[in-house]
């Protein structure tokens, strides 16, 4: 069974050596990281950052565990997380070249946010390094507490 918590800071070693960046680590303000665990493992991770409207980001789940909802469970414990915090929508950015990731959003209800695609190019610098980039996202909502009651952390 898969369990999804916020990010303990002594976690995070094991995180990152599991192979899992955390490109967005220090937090900011109220932002936090979910983690997908089996068992000791973990196995997947999501940011929240706390804006207006806030902002789904760094999903990521390692390959041999993809195509099992890990995925959606990171997404629903997101939501639930914004939605606790008195949000009433979450946004993310999804490449417009990655049909799994527009598949996995679409199917939880997110939709165009009427935001033109926004091409990136060029070099970013992360948390684990320079970053070549070029990609165009696209920018997606979902209005929370409409559809979906999975409980908060747990899959």
């Amino acid at each position: 069974m898969t369990e999804i918590r916020p990010l303990a800071l002594e976690e995070t070693g094991r995180v990152l050596a599991a192979g899992l960046g955390l490109a967005r680590l220090p937090l900011q303000g109220d932002d936090l990281y979910l983690v997908a665990w089996e068992g000791d493992e973990p196995v997947g991770h999501a940011h929240l950052k706390v804006a207006d409207p806030p902002e789904l980001g760094d999903v990521e789940v390692l390959p041999r565990h993809r195509r099992r909802g890990i995925g959606t469970a990171l997404t629903r414990a997101a939501e639930s997380a914004a939605e606790e915090r008195g949000y009433e929508r979450l946004q993310l950015t999804v490449s417009a070249d990655k049909e799994g990731p527009q598949a996995l959003y679409c199917g939880l209800g997110y939709v165009d946010a009427g935001i033109p695609p926004r091409r990136v190019q060029g070099t970013i610098h992360i948390r684990s390094g320079p970053l070549e980039v070029d990609d165009t996202l696209l920018t997606w909502e979902k209005r929370l507490g409409a559809v979906d009651s999975a409980p908060p952390f747990s899959s």
